[in-house]
């Protein structure tokens, strides 16, 4: 059994004021605040954290209290959900139309077939193909009051989850205080404004390929953001090797295998995260054809190869 990290929040002081660190949604969390104010710093940070661990109880599939682990186990039958609930899953609704289906969050059921653990582990075919029947959100039942799933399908709110924390984050972070903010969960960003010198705050972004290395880094791409949000989706962490060819976590979901010959890595930049990172994964959908698509569509982007 895999313990979780203990629910502790660091604070230190930076240059620019003060960082706050903690852990959530198996991502390293950070909180940066640019305030010389230790006071302020910490109750943003604390209740950033809370907010986080709280969207990580409630939507998290791997904890069995939480309400998708509820909605995967119902068999069927109709499971009563709350106001935030709806939302989430009418926004996934939403993503699955736009996306024409690629954008899937009842794919999630591929995980008893593809386990990312950086092994050459590739499942065969003939484990994936009997799980497709089970994927679809347009076989999902959901008003404002309850939601159903067809036998045997799950829910994965890992493609929106941790995005959608940092939105809310962000929002209470803009609450306690009007001075600038960023927030970062893993590499999915929202900032409230820009630093109070006027420039825009650095973001390094971690190269693939050296992510799981003991050889030297490259250095990380950095981008600027003043506002808003940016969301990266790849394979930095989560993928699978066999013979010389890198298999990404990110799966089709009409075919159950994984992406071929898309960018190691996307990041893209919108108004919120949960929008960016719809967006990045969507592109990473589109596989070589990824890059073509954003520019097409005239959104600001970096791609890693």
């Amino acid at each position: 059994m895999t313990l979780k990290p203990a629910r502790t929040v660091e604070i230190q002081p930076t240059n620019f004021g003060f960082l706050t660190r903690f852990h959530a949604m198996a991502s390293p969390c950070e909180v940066l605040i640019n305030s010389t104010d230790k006071l302020i710093a910490k109750n943003v940070g604390q209740a950033v954290a809370k907010e986080a661990w709280r969207i990580e109880d409630k939507y998290s599939r791997y904890l069995n209290t939480s309400t998708c682990a509820k909605i995967n186990a119902s068999n069927g039958k109709p499971v009563s959900i709350d106001e935030e609930t709806y939302k989430l899953l009418d926004f996934a609704r939403q993503c699955f139309l736009m996306s024409d289906g690629a954008f899937d969050i009842t794919s999630g059921v591929l995980a008893k077939a593809w386990k990312f653990d950086g092994s050459d582990n590739i499942p065969e075919q003939d484990k994936i193909q009997p799980l497709l029947k089970y994927i679809g959100f347009d076989r999902v039942s959901l008003t404002e009051n309850s939601v159903a799933l067809g036998q045997g399908m799950e829910i994965d709110f890992g493609g929106i989850g941790k995005e959608y924390a940092v939105d809310l984050s962000l929002q209470i972070a803009k609450k306690l205080t009007s001075i600038p903010v960023l927030i970062n969960f893993g590499g999915d960003i929202a900032a409230s404004a820009p630093p109070r010198d006027g420039k825009p705050w650095q973001v390094g972004i971690e190269h693939p390929g050296f992510a799981n290395s003991n050889t030297e880094k490259s250095p990380p791409l950095v981008v600027s953001i003043s506002s808003g949000a940016l969301a990266t989706s790849g394979d930095a962490r989560r993928f699978l090797l066999k013979d010389g060819e890198r298999y990404s976590h990110v799966l089709n979901p009409k075919t159950g295998y994984s992406i071929v010959g898309a960018p190691k890595s996307i990041t893209v930049t919108a108004p919120n995260c949960i929008q960016a990172g719809f967006i990045a994964t969507l592109a990473l959908l589109q596989g070589a054809q990824a890059e073509q698509f954003l520019q097409d569509q005239d959104i600001g982007h970096w791609c890693i190869w």
